[in-house]
């Protein structure tokens, strides 16, 4: 999708965790293992987004991780809290503000197997703890410690 505005956008990570492992993509654009996601669209919310991304890059529905307020009333919907917020910069005159999630997958007609997005993706896998390591290209520091902390989080 491109850009929406010149200067920033919105965008969601989702972190599936599923059996001790995490779901990774191999990006083809940018030749980095990095979790699900992508921008959010300007007729969808976060969560709509995340659910969004995880469906169309893996071919899993999955169900978010996090606590909702119990503050919906008319005219307000609360939403699902990401489990961090950070901002990164994509190129020189452009942001990104992410959303990240954890996230568990649904089991639709008992599948669990991921989907590889050949358009966007060169890899799809589960990855485990001690799998981390052996990643190549290596994990950035942030995605790793994301990966750690939503493993160790959602640990059955």
């Amino acid at each position: 999708m491109p850009h929406l505005h010149e200067q920033i956008d919105f965008t969601v990570a989702i972190f599936v965790v599923h059996a001790g492992r995490v779901l990774l993509v191999l990006h083809r654009k940018l030749g980095k293992w990095l979790p699900l996601g992508g921008h959010i669209e300007l007729d969808e919310d976060p969560e709509q987004a995340a659910r969004r991304e995880a469906r169309e890059e893996s071919g899993l529905e999955v169900e978010l991780v996090g606590d909702r307020p119990p503050t919906t009333e008319p005219g307000t919907r609360a939403l699902i809290a990401p489990r961090f917020l950070d901002i990164h910069r994509i190129n020189p005159t452009h942001e990104h503000i992410g959303m990240i999630y954890w996230a568990r997958p649904l089991a639709t007609a008992g599948r669990l197997d991921p989907q590889l997005a050949v358009a966007e993706h060169h890899d799809i896998r589960w990855v485990s703890a001690l799998q981390l390591d052996e990643l190549q290209p290596p994990l950035s520091g942030a995605i790793r410690w994301y990966c750690e902390k939503a493993l160790a989080e959602l640990a059955q």
